[in-house]
């Protein structure tokens, strides 16, 4: 395929701001020990530049700044700096490369923010990058608010910058209030001056278009985050930009195949969840339910896709619902390696039509337990609930079950946060082998035998009124590159959640059984599960 140039430069470098500008997003705050994650992240993917915080926010940021700058990453670490002499210091006791130092450019800024002149700016920013160059700091200048500037002040602005011994420029569309037309008179006289980078945000959903008008204009360089998390709408999502330039400009930027791994990091330091019709990341990204699509795609992979999955480290996946087809049902259960014959193929396609219809999402326990009942058999279950209790009264809720591993039935106690977490923690003790589940630390990783499970998701739906509400607890649990989700119905939420959890472990151990014994399995399931599902909900 031929494309149209996008610029004439070799190279389009990524500038990461997730640790900064991604962080003040209302409800974000990384530890620095997940700002070190991420950034080790970032660096394995090839990003060229790594901000890693803001250096005069407060001691605990520069503490993560230090670690981040520490870690021997082949990017090159900056900090955020205001345009005052002390912000600059802070970022040398850091030990960053670089500082992207921030100065007010719009009249606005100038004015009213912080009560100064066009003139004191100019002369201001000549002397804070004179500054810093001479203490050997790599330096970018960004005009805040550059997009609402006069053009004519924002080129003397940055121009002096340059001169003064500025690596580059940025243009900042701060407020994500441009065109891109906009975009383009202002970085096509800017480029002009010198090595130019583009800030966008997407409060009018132009954060893309933008850096792509910017780039055709003669910028170099895009500053974003990962997921586009950040103040507001958020900033210009960096794993849009990045295969958005591969697949339509043969622009390479960083390694594709790990972007999905690198949004997951950031949705699970942050709390921020992927959207599920998000491009490269969302779970609906590479989901086909639609009987044509599905057909199609089996058919030729381009043909409902834009490109493979595997391109940014993801799988294709077939959803059943009311819109499923024969080759989707007939696809989804050879990955579950059931066979069916014609007849019972048309049946199970009826049976999850009916459950679509009705409006219940069709999961992969569904749809093995309707084709067990339409062929007439019972599956050999690993992992079975025979008992469970749960009491919520004084200060620690507790639950007990009893569940057979196999032909051995075990007891086991837990507490938790709450009766649901209780539950799900006895669950925990009584793979394990334990007798309790109390909170402790799980064995390490590598004491798993290689066999790690995930609880990706957990949401619970009330679907009655009244003080008897029916709740279904839905989860979502995966091993490697398996992965099953499962609900459960019932007017008691604990009971409905553990039901929910042992069915999804039983349906992957059912295909983990065959490299161990049972017990083993689950056993190991037990302890790589709950230090994951800790991390996520922040108990300790």
């Amino acid at each position: 395929m031929t494309h149209t140039p996008l610029t004439t430069l070799d190279e389009v470098q990524l500038l990461d701001t997730t640790l900064r500008d991604g962080e003040q997003m209302p409800g974000v705050s990384l530890t620095p020990a997940e700002k070190v994650g991420i950034a080790r992240e970032l660096d394995a993917a090839g990003m060229h530049f790594v901000e890693a915080g803001s250096a005069c926010t407060s001691e605990g940021e520069r503490e993560a700044i230090r670690r981040v700058a520490s870690e021997g990453l082949d990017a090159t670490v900056t900090s955020f700096a205001r345009g005052v002499k002390r912000d600059i210091d802070h970022a040398l006791d850091c030990g960053v490369d670089g500082i992207n130092l921030v100065v007010p450019a719009s009249d606005k800024h100038v004015e009213t923010k912080v009560g100064s002149t066009r003139d004191e700016v100019v002369e201001k920013t000549t002397e804070l990058v004179e500054y810093a160059t001479d203490h050997g700091l790599w330096v970018e200048v960004l005009g805040e608010d550059g997009s609402r500037a006069d053009l004519d002040y924002l080129e003397r602005l940055l121009g002096a910058g340059l001169d003064a011994g500025a690596d580059r420029i940025c243009y900042c569309d701060t407020v994500g209030a441009a065109s891109p037309e906009r975009t383009a008179d202002v970085v096509s006289r800017l480029a002009d001056l010198g090595p130019t980078s583009l800030h966008t945000h997407d409060d009018l959903g132009f954060g893309v278009a933008n850096v792509h008008a910017g780039l055709r204009a003669g910028a170099d360089t895009v500053h974003g985050t990962v997921m586009g998390v950040g103040e507001r709408a958020g900033n210009v999502a960096l794993e849009e930009v990045a295969i958005a330039l591969a697949r339509s400009y043969d622009v390479d930027t960083v390694e594709l195949e790990r972007l999905y791994r690198l949004c997951r990091t950031v949705s699970e330091a942050t709390g921020v969840a992927l959207p599920p019709n998000k491009a490269v990341c969302g779970a609906n990204a590479f989901a086909h339910e639609s009987g044509i699509h599905t057909d199609g795609t089996l058919k030729d992979g381009t043909m409902y896709e834009p490109y493979p999955p595997e391109t940014v480290g993801r799988e294709r996946r077939l959803v059943l619902g009311k819109h499923a087809g024969r080759a989707g049902v007939q696809a989804a259960l050879a990955e579950h390696d059931v066979a069916v014959d014609d007849d019972e193929l048309r049946e199970v396609v009826s049976r999850v039509k009916d459950l679509g219809d009705r409006g219940k999402r069709v999961t992969d326990a569904d749809l093995l337990a309707i084709t067990e009942d339409v062929q007439g058999r019972e599956r050999d279950r690993h992992v079975d609930l025979v008992d469970l209790s749960a009491t919520s009264g004084g200060n620690l809720p507790t639950a007990s079950v009893r569940l057979r591993v196999g032909d051995e039935e075990r007891v086991a106690a837990g507490t938790g946060a709450g009766p649901v977490d209780a539950g799900l923690e006895a669950v925990r003790a009584a793979l394990a082998g334990n007798d309790t589940g109390t909170g402790g630390a799980g064995a390490d990783d590598d004491a798993s035998g290689g066999v790690s499970f995930e609880l990706d998701s957990y949401h619970v739906d009330a679907i009655t009124g009244g003080t008897d509400a029916v709740v279904t607890v839905e989860v979502d649990l995966s091993r490697g590159d398996r992965s099953v989700s499962v609900s459960s119905t019932d007017a008691d939420i604990t009971r409905a959640s553990v039901v929910a959890m042992v069915d999804g472990l039983d349906r992957l151990l059912s295909a983990a059984a065959e490299d161990g014994s049972v017990a083993d399995v689950a056993s190991a399931a037990a302890e790589r599960w709950l230090p994951e599902r800790r991390a996520r909900t922040g108990r300790e």
